[in-house]
């Protein structure tokens, strides 16, 4: 008869986000992991299997908690204008926030793992692509709206937009300053 677990998964996942996010994927250990989740070893294989497969575990989990986070806004959002400030805005927020700036987690992942480790490379790829839709389907309503000029590729925009939340995740790294962070979305 197996045994009931004396833990719960989707804690035991948080923790071990944080533990990931702080000293990456090869800087933690078993006994890193042992020690930060509170369980021991035969719990952590039988219920995440191996160190990799943690990883990949708490990967989706970020991602699928901050992807809803970011479509949640998005839909909230009255106007493409709006949308896309308030995501921009909300990214900074989240960075500056961090007082041990440690930039995003898919991010890091991406830059540690992805160029090597196809699991990680699909995740950081659907992450990416997410991210570029949720922009995407934004810009085409406000095209369609008028709030932005039909002749700009949207594609293009979408793009543009996706690696400025990445290189803002990237220079929070090193930056705390609100001002250095910050994107103005003033029309001029």
């Amino acid at each position: 008869m197996a045994r009931t677990k004396d833990f719960d998964e989707a804690e035991i996942l948080k923790k071990a986000i944080a533990l990931f996010w702080d000293k990456g994927y090869n800087g933690t250990s078993m006994q890193d992991l042992v020690d930060g989740l509170g369980i021991s070893r035969s719990s952590l294989y039988d219920t995440f299997g191996d160190k990799h497969q943690l990883y990949i575990k708490a990967l989706d989990t970020y991602q699928k908690n901050y992807g809803g986070q970011l479509c949640t806004l998005i839909r909230e959002s009255q106007t493409a204008e709006m949308a896309i400030h308030d995501l921009l805005a909300m990214v900074v927020n989240d960075l500056l926030a961090d007082k041990q700036q440690r930039g995003c987690f898919m991010v890091n992942a991406g830059i540690e793992l992805a160029n090597h480790d196809t699991e990680v490379n699909q995740l950081i790829c659907q992450t990416q692509n997410q991210l570029e839709d949720t922009f995407l389907s934004v810009i085409e309503r406000g095209q369609a709206s008028g709030e932005i000029s039909p002749n700009k590729n949207p594609l293009a925009l979408a793009r543009f937009l996706n690696n400025t939340v990445k290189g803002l995740q990237v220079s929070a790294k090193s930056s705390t300053d609100r001002a250095f962070l910050t994107i103005s979305l003033k029309r001029r």
